[in-house]
């Protein structure tokens, strides 16, 4: 493949990822790894080539994590899982009656961030190159010292640690009995009944006389949107113009120090970050916007980070991002595939060189910048109430839960249907009563995959 028809896989499937997933940042609660892992998962099924996915996925997560601070500063709703940290900042800014600066110190610090993010985790990555065959020796033992940590210091913590244990022993009694049936082992049906899982616990709860009661609403819920208030005319403005100097200053320095590290929570990094570089600022005003520029730049760094180091460096998926959303880009059957017993990777770690990562993830990131940017600084009032007016959850769910069923179907017919119903349940049950997020599930179904044959090996 020349670089001209590079260019156009890339730039294509960026400007595809960019649409999308801009869109969908509007859509409130619209969980990443549920909505950017299955569709990512369809576009490496339909073919589309290695940079075209790579491109696809960068200008996603760039994309989402720009619009999604719109239904969290306009409408105080958060857009997703990692609009959640803002929303405190954004409606105490609310109620100061300025939420539209809320929502472009926001946007403006999540550009400068991802802009920032590539270049230095590719230069990270590249620094922890040479010593990726060693890091891949120890695979099996570092994801299940990766699924502890992560479990540690998520909202679940010790809970979600010894909830572990029962995780990984469901998924390997339901890859044993699946490879029994069908001849061989499902992976995909695992990834996204865990991707999916709280939505797949609320469509059963949803079917029961008791859950159907407790989600009944005797009226359409209720929004305050916030006014729309445009402080500049003519060209678009420059988000270093939007942030003043220090703030500027303090969300590259963010974007850098999250942009170097790859196996903590994002959420943690956007709290800890916010706090880090703005909790000291004594004038409140100040600080708040500081806090939405910060969090929401680290939102796009960690993402970032958390799925270029491990792509480069080791080509397993050892971040809760690569664990998560990003799982598909490390192990797709029959397209991209990890294989366990031989301690080898087919994904886009062997088929990208490393100038590639960067030059077609900062392709992508410009591209989802430029489409996006200009759309929430502009039109981010028409549309939050055009989405809250017109859009209806409920098909946007059955929308995903279509998809899921149709490649689970593709995967295994209805027994890989079945493995995907049941881990999601019981996922999206701990996930709601001892707070195991997605990420944690994820290093557990690789702590089954990987770790537990090395553990057997061992003791036989």
């Amino acid at each position: 493949m020349d670089i001209l028809e590079l260019f156009a896989w890339a730039a294509g499937m960026a400007l595809v990822g960019a649409i999308v997933f801009g869109l969908l940042g509007l859509v409130s609660g619209t969980d990443e790894t549920a909505t950017i892992a299955p569709i990512t998962l369809l576009v490496i099924l339909l073919g589309v080539a290695p940079v075209g996915v790579f491109a696809f996925f960068m200008a996603a997560i760039s994309a989402k994590h720009i619009t999604h601070a719109i239904p969290t500063t306009l409408l105080g709703i958060p857009g997703d899982t990692l609009a959640a940290p803002l929303l405190r900042d954004a409606q105490l800014l609310r109620e100061l009656g300025v939420p539209h600066i809320a929502l472009r110190k926001a946007i403006s610090g999540g550009v400068i961030a991802a802009i920032i993010a590539v270049p230095v985790a590719v230069l990270f990555a590249w620094i922890l190159t040479p010593f990726s065959d060693a890091i891949g020796a120890v695979a099996p033992w570092l994801f299940l010292a990766a699924a502890a940590l992560i479990a540690v210091v998520s909202k679940g913590r010790w809970r979600a640690l010894v909830a572990l244990v029962p995780f990984v022993l469901l998924i390997v009694a339901l890859r044993d009995g699946s490879t029994a049936i069908l001849g061989t082992p499902l992976s995909i049906s695992f990834f996204l009944g865990i991707a999916t899982g709280p939505l797949i616990l609320d469509l059963f709860l949803a079917s029961t006389p008791r859950g159907r009661a407790r989600m009944r609403r005797d009226a359409p819920r209720v929004f305050e949107l916030a006014a729309d208030s445009r402080t500049w005319s003519g060209r678009m403005p420059n988000p270093l113009q939007v942030l003043d100097g220090r703030q500027a200053a303090s969300t590259a320095g963010a974007a850098v120090v999250s942009s170097a590290t790859f196996v903590f929570s994002p959420v943690a990094m956007t709290v800890l970050m916010g706090e880090a570089f703005a909790g000291r600022i004594k004038n409140g005003y100040r600080r708040l916007t500081s806090m939405m520029a910060i969090k929401n730049g680290t939102t796009e760094s960690t993402y970032i980070a958390e799925t270029l180091i491990p792509l480069i460096a080791i080509g397993l998926p050892l971040s809760p991002t690569a664990a998560g959303p990003a799982n598909p880009l490390f192990n797709a059957p029959p397209v991209y595939t990890i294989d366990a017993e031989a301690g080898t990777t087919n994904n886009l770690h062997d088929m990208l060189e490393p100038w590639q990562f960067l030059v077609f993830g900062l392709l992508a990131v410009i591209v989802a910048v430029l489409l996006t940017y200009p759309f929430a600084m502009t039109q981010a009032h028409r549309a939050a109430s055009w989405i809250m007016r017109k859009v209806s959850h409920e098909a946007v769910i059955g929308a995903f839960a279509g998809l899921i069923a149709v490649i689970c179907l593709y995967e295994g017919g209805l027994v890989a249907l079945g493995v995907a119903i049941v881990v999601g349940l019981a996922g999206g049950a701990l996930n709601r009563l001892v707070k195991m997020h997605t990420g944690v599930q994820f290093m557990g179904f690789y702590v089954a995959v990987l770790t537990v044959p090395a553990v057997l090996a061992l003791l036989g």
